[in-house]
């Protein structure tokens, strides 16, 4: 299938994050975008606003006339039921039908591609290193898993020559990519509703490493039971940080490369983590020619990924900062950045749980993650994609915790029970829909401020 050949693109889940920057990548194409979705929400607003068509009922009267076989390509989310009417007219039609995972495919096929893995860093990485390369004028165009508050966007430039893109190992899509420069982030267990073991996860990441046949263009953390070049942090590696100081708010540090040493890089996002995430995009980016004087400037002026600890209201009486984290990992990350720049204050902690199968799978490290807050307040668990297991509940991963200092609320008690304490640093964490909560909470602190 040739995307040159392609007049239309239509989406079935048009809404998602990652559907919705293919959307805004072929409307930037001149192609005639349209699409379904099940509910209106912020990213179709914008995707409206920018001329794309989108409709919220599963109606085939309501799919364009014009979209015709021979000149229609149909994206489908893997959420949409089988069951879906304009699916299925779509199915019985022969049209061209594509998962995401598949047209990334496509894409990377005909640009210079670097691909992000890993199982946590992702986002923030790939949106430093389309940020770095959009800022120093490269033909580049960034699919990032989030938005980006420098474009306030999930897509980054309209190049066509360069993509940047998330290599997602759910469901095995980042297999598809043809990527030119790679990284890989992590590589701990997660999916395992997918996956099974922690094995099937590492041999499928081994087999995405094997993509990039000169290992010179893999970039990987020193744990990992893959080749290619090393970057750490304070530890000799191909790429290392060091000298790390804090000024200002923001991370001041000397990169180490294979050839010379940049100077006084600064850097604003908190957390050891985003350091690592920061070094794989210089990596990356300096692999590929781009200038250093560039890399540097883009990397301070680097504002962060909207729910990667989002800070929404920083004063000296109260911090509220908000975060996608849903993984034990991810959670001792936050931690540790808040812990870093808050040592003597009281954190709370407000959790989502997001699956029945993650959190049966790793109650033992959420309960340890958690338990390391100063307080706890957990909400019931998000479903997502998942029926409900049995005994698997926000009860039962509580009763885990070592930290007495917990308790249990609806969703709708949320803001109520964040009132009641006398933490002076508040983080709300989850990858569900504890984010909508975030516009209430930050408005009911600071009508206490």
């Amino acid at each position: 299938m040739k995307l040159n050949q392609i007049h239309n693109v239509y989406f079935i889940g048009i809404g998602g994050i990652g559907m919705s920057n293919l959307a805004r990548y072929f409307k930037n194409l001149g192609k005639q975008v349209s699409g379904y979705d099940k509910t209106p929400s912020t990213l179709t607003n914008e995707l409206i606003e920018s001329g794309i068509s989108i409709h919220f009922e599963d109606n085939i009267d309501l799919i364009p006339k014009d979209f015709y076989i021979e000149n229609t390509l149909v994206i489908i989310t893997p959420a949409v039921p089988v069951s879906h009417s304009e699916w299925n007219y779509f199915l019985e039609r022969d049209f061209q039908i594509k998962k995401r995972a598949e047209v990334l495919g496509l894409i990377t096929k005909d640009t210079f591609c670097f691909a992000v893995a890993g199982t946590h860093g992702k986002t923030t990485t790939s949106g430093i290193l389309g940020h770095i390369l959009h800022e120093s004028g490269a033909d580049v165009t960034a699919f990032i898993g989030g938005i980006v508050e420098n474009y306030n966007s999930n897509l980054i430039g309209s190049g066509k020559t360069i993509t940047v893109v998330e290599a997602d190992e759910f469901d095995r899509s980042f297999l598809h990519l043809h990527p030119n420069i790679a990284c890989i982030t992590s590589m701990d267990a997660d999916h395992l509703d997918i996956y099974g073991t922690s094995e099937a996860i590492e041999e499928s990441f081994i087999e995405f490493a094997s993509k990039i046949k000169d290992k010179s263009k893999l970039f990987i953390t020193k744990e990992l039971p893959i080749e290619g070049v090393v970057c750490a942090v304070n530890e000799d590696a191909g790429y290392k940080a060091f000298n790390v100081r804090i000024g200002d708010g923001s991370y001041i540090f000397d990169v180490q490369t294979p050839t010379e040493i940049i100077r006084d890089l600064h850097f604003g996002l908190p957390g050891r983590h985003n350091l690592m995430n920061a070094l794989m995009a210089i990596a990356m980016a300096n692999l590929f020619g781009t200038p250093t004087d560039a890399i540097a400037r883009a990397l301070a002026s680097f504002k962060g990924i909207k729910r990667r600890f989002s800070y929404q209201i920083k004063t000296e009486a109260k911090v509220y900062i908000d975060d996608y984290a849903h993984h034990p990992t991810e959670i001792n990350a936050v931690h540790q950045a808040v812990r870093e720049l808050y040592p003597n204050q009281k954190i709370l902690a407000a959790f989502q749980p997001h699956l029945f199968s993650r959190t049966r799978d790793f109650a033992d490290d959420f309960a340890k993650s958690l338990s390391a807050f100063d307080e706890i307040i957990l909400l019931d668990i998000y479903p997502a994609r998942e029926q409900p297991i049995e005994g698997v509940n926000s009860q039962w991963l509580m009763d885990k915790m070592t930290n007495n200092n917990k308790k249990i609320v609806i969703k709708n008690n949320l803001v109520a029970a964040i009132l009641e304490s006398n933490a002076t640093v508040i983080v709300t964490i989850g990858a569900g829909d504890i984010g909508e909560l975030v516009p209430s909470i930050k408005k009911a602190i600071n009508e206490t401020l």
